[in-house]
Order: C-alpha cells, then structure tokens, then sequence
C-alpha cells in the first residue's frame, strides 16, 4: 500500500464535515458582503487546494503543500473581498473578516496532529500575503495597506489563530506531563525497591531484619525501664502474635492471641499503652509482678507491640511510660518497614521458586521422559543376538529413572511451603516421608508442636534447612533409617535430622555445599546449627532459634529417638 493510500484510508468524515461547514460560512458572509457571486471563485479555490490535505492528512508532503495553498489563496483573497466589500463605511477594509476565519481550518488540523512549527509557519505566511496583497492593491486612489480596518481586521484573525495554536500546544506539553508521571506499576516497584536498597544500606548496621531491630529496641528499653523479661511481638495470621525477639533469663511462653482477655490484646485494640500487675506469660508462677505493654504505631496502623514485665510491683509508673513510649515512637516505623522488606523479601523468593518449578517440569523433565520413551522402543526391537546392547540400554533406562526422581523430587522440594494452618513440623514431616519413600529410608518422626508460630521467614528458612539435611540423607549418606525431631514451642524451635549412614567425611562436594546454605540460612534467622558425627554411625544435624530450659537435650534427642 502506497504512503497516499494509507494516508487516504484514515481520512475521517468529521474533518470533511467541517471543513465544508466552514466554506460555507465564508461563502455566505462573502455574498453579504460583496453583493457579487463572482467572489464565490475564492471559495472554489480554497475547497479545490484544501481537498489534498483532506484526502491525505498524513502524506509528508501533500499535506503541508496543500495547507500552505490554503493560507496563500486565503491572503489573497481576504484582500480581494475586502477591496470590493460595500460594508465598513468611513473605515474600509473590513470585508476581510468575511473570509479569514477560514484561518482557523489548516491552522486547527496542524494543531490537532501536533504539528506546531507548520502551524506557526502557515500563519507566518498567511501573514505575509496579507501584507503585500495590501500594499499591491488599490482602493479609492490608496494603498490597502493603509486602511485601518484592513489592518485591524487582520491583525485581529492572526492574534487569534496564534493564540490557539499556543493553547493546543501547552495544553498537548500539559497531558505528557501528566503521561509521564501516572504511576506504572512495574516502573513504579523499580523505583520503590531501588529506593529501598539505597536506605537499607544508609541504615545503622545496614540490615532490615525484624529481629534485630526488636532486640536493639529491647536493649535500648533496658535502659529507661526496669526488664527481667521482655518481647516484641508481630501480627501473623489467624488472630495471633508471634515473638520476633525477647531478652530475659528464661524463656518465656506470652500470650499471643488477640482474642484473650489480656492487656495485650487491649494495647492491640486500643493502641495505647497497658500496664497490667499480673504476667502476660501462659504459664507463670505468680508473684508480685509489673507489665508493661507499649503498641508500636506506625500512622494508623498496629505494627507490633513492646512487652516489658519487673518482677516488681508499680515498677512502670507514668513518667516510666512515658521514655518508653519515647523510644517506641521512631521504633514502630523501622519495624515496619522491615516488615514490609521482609514480606517483599518472600514473595520474591516463593515466586522464584513456583517459576524455576515450571521451567524444569516443562523442560528437561518432559525431554527425559521422551528418552526413557525412546529407550524403551530401542529395547521392545533389540535383536536378540544383541544382549551387550540391551544390557547397555536397560543401564541408561534406570540412569534416566533415577535422574527423573531426582527432578520430581526437586520440584516437590521447590513447591513445599509451610501451610497458615499446618505448621512447620507438618510440612516437614511431609517432605520426609515423600523423600523416605523415594530413597528406600525408614523414617522416624517425634513431632512437638504447640499451637502457637514462629514468624513467616523464620519458619520458611527452617523448612529449607530441614529439606537440606533429609536430602543430604538420602543422597549421600547411603543410611536405611532416618530420624526426624521437630520441637516448635515459639520463640524457641529445634530442628534434628539424624541418619545411620556411612558419616560426614565420605560426601561429596556438593554435599559439603549443601551444609554450607544451611549454615547461611541458620545465621539469617539468629540459629545455631550443629552438625556432628553419630554413634555408632551416620550424621546428625541440628538447628536451633532461640532459648530453652531443655537445650541441653539438643545433643542427647537422635539417640533418644532411635531407643524408641
């Protein structure tokens, strides 16, 4: 399709229309005010030099050729009309306001296609033919030029047909403004993130981690109040709290539902500060005892909440309160926004994890199987002569079997996620027994739960650890019985997995790789993990978070395990 003929495909019907509107508005005050139809020949002319440009509005050239005759013929005749017009009386020269609104057509299509220099070019011309078809022609033994109301009339077209042209284009310059700022959501989350980054690493230590904001908070509250025990807690699903750090000499089970009577659940509701004469702890003793439960507020919004117990009486007095409500106040916002980073963090990660699933179950899974396929066609017509061969072809068979559970196992691994409603010592338990099954392992499970859970990142990172140690198990260690310990009472959590393989010593490289990620993991949520040699044999690897009067039963729970 040639340049014209796309040009004339998107010619649209209402240009047309008012194009032939305006012709004829001329032509009628023209008739008013010449009395003569000869000057009707004007308004052919400018209908014959406009219809390029209205059947090729986007041509290169057709356009503004046909636009640029327009103006010309326009000039020319604006003086011609206004030469013979019988209106203005002792002020001649008015007749060309008879035909210059046409001025307003070419100048407007420029406007509309956004062609401002030609708009301004055209009534630079339309200009310039005025002027000297004035001082050519005569009127009543003087120059045309001269009359004032030639002139005024002009004047006036031009002005107008300016200012128009200059409104078009600030109005265009206002709506890109306007295009370029509307937020677009990647552009937008680019930004933000780039942001963030650019904070995080302006932050004192450098770090956005919920934990370690809550136990600098804990400590700088240390300061100010009086704290044999004290916690910060965070929102996490289904109506609880979780402990995102605590300091005291034991560990401390707090009251974490929201729909308890308790002076955490008011300071959540209220978002003000309790005091309480009774342990906000499940199972404490009694005695005399001073709570303080301080919201962590950040606008509107019930981010966390500061637990601070004496074992005192009136140890928070109003002037207490009030420093500790001092130091909460900037808190709040850091922990937000390490709550947010943190959430942000995870959705990134488990989308990582859903896309690297698909790719290989779509790719080298699907062309693995069509080589078992291909195999066994090539062992269904094998000669019979042909045993090497077939021996040769059975061996690849059970190669490319193994190397496909090995990517089921990997995409069940990649899709394991702790379940709001499971817990993490279910979903361990499932992963074990699905890897057990796969690897010809007997599998021990001694599952301690309570009702209570640690936060999202926490549990997602001991899962991984978990699924690490079962698959060294089952890979490397060359065992037939696997134990499997998982005691979850927040903020405390230990975490064994204990085989009766042939030990550390004898794995391979990527074993020792793999014990590397979940000493990286353990460090990221403030664990310990300890790897050690079992008697008689195998390997047991543990993680720990937190504190517990029973940690000492850390080394001691494989054996006690396997007695069972």
């Amino acid at each position: 399709m040639s340049a014209s003929t796309s040009a004339l495909a998107r010619s649209h019907p209402l240009a047309a229309t008012a194009r032939v509107v305006v012709l004829a508005l001329i032509a009628v005050l023209t008739l008013l005010a010449t009395r003569d139809l000869a000057q009707l020949w004007w308004i052919v002319l400018l209908a014959i030099a406009g219809l390029p440009a209205l059947l090729a509005p986007q041509h290169r050239l057709i356009g503004p050729l046909s636009r640029t005759a327009e103006v010309v013929l326009l000039g020319l005749a604006a003086s011609q009309v206004a030469a013979v017009s019988t209106i203005g009386g002792h002020i001649d020269g008015l007749g060309a306001s008879a035909v210059l609104p046409y001025l307003a057509v070419p100048v407007t299509v420029t406007a509309l296609r956004r062609r401002f220099r030609e708009g301004a070019v055209l009534i630079a011309i339309v200009a310039g033919t005025l002027l000297v078809a004035g001082a050519l022609t005569e009127v009543g033994g003087a120059r045309q030029l001269t009359q004032p109301g030639y002139l005024a009339v002009c004047a006036q077209w031009l002005i107008l047909a300016t200012l128009g042209l200059s409104a078009a284009r600030t109005l265009h310059r206002v709506m890109l403004v306007r295009q370029d700022t509307k937020p677009q959501p990647y552009a937008e989350a680019t930004r933000l993130l780039t942001q963030l980054r650019t904070v995080a690493r302006q932050l004192p230590g450098a770090t956005l981690d919920p934990g370690g904001i809550s136990e600098h908070l804990l400590e700088e509250l240390r300061t100010v109040a009086r704290t044999d025990r004290g916690a910060v807690l965070s929102a996490s699903g289904g109506g609880r709290l979780v402990v995102l750090a605590q300091i005291g000499a034991d560990r401390v089970d707090w009251e974490t539902t929201l729909d308890a009577d308790s002076a955490i659940a008011d300071a959540w509701a209220s978002q003000q500060p309790q005091t309480a004469a009774r342990s906000q702890s499940r199972s404490h003793s009694g005695g005399g005892v001073s709570a303080l439960i301080v919201p962590l507020v950040a606008g509107v919004r019930t981010v966390g909440l500061v637990v601070l117990e004496a074992d005192a009486a009136q140890a928070y007095p109003p002037p207490v309160v009030a420093q500790v409500t001092g130091l909460t106040g900037p808190a709040a916002l850091r922990l937000e926004a390490a709550l947010l980073f943190d959430e942000v963090r995870s959705l990134a990660t488990n989308e990582e994890r859903q896309r690297l699933a698909r790719e290989i179950h779509d790719g080298v899974a699907q062309e693995l199987v069509m080589v078992g396929y291909g195999i066994d066609n090539a062992l269904a017509t094998v000669y019979d002569d042909a045993e090497e061969t077939a021996e040769a072809l059975r061996t690849l068979r059970q190669e490319v079997t193994r190397v496909i559970t090995e990517l089921r196992l990997s995409l069940f691994e990649l899709r394991s996620e702790v379940d709001r409603h499971g817990g993490l010592a279910a979903a361990i338990a499932e992963y074990a027994r699905t890897v057990g099954a796969s690897g010809g392992l007997r599998v021990h499970l001694s599952l301690d739960e309570s009702t209570a859970r640690l936060p999202a990142a926490t549990e997602a990172e001991l899962l991984r650890i978990a699924q690490e140690a079962v698959t060294n198990a089952r890979k490397h260690a060359g065992a037939s019985n696997l134990w499997v310990t998982c005691e979850v009472d927040p903020p405390y959590a230990q975490i064994e997995v204990s085989d009766d393989g042939h030990g550390i010593g004898d794995q391979r490289s990527d074993g020792h790789y793999g014990l590397a990620i979940m000493a990286e993991r353990a460090e990221r949520i403030r664990g310990r993990l300890e790897i050690r040699p079992r008697q008689p044999s195998g390997t047991t690897v543990a993680v720990v978070v937190g504190s517990s009067p029973r940690r000492d039963n850390v080394r001691g729970s494989a054996a006690a395990a396997e007695g069972e």
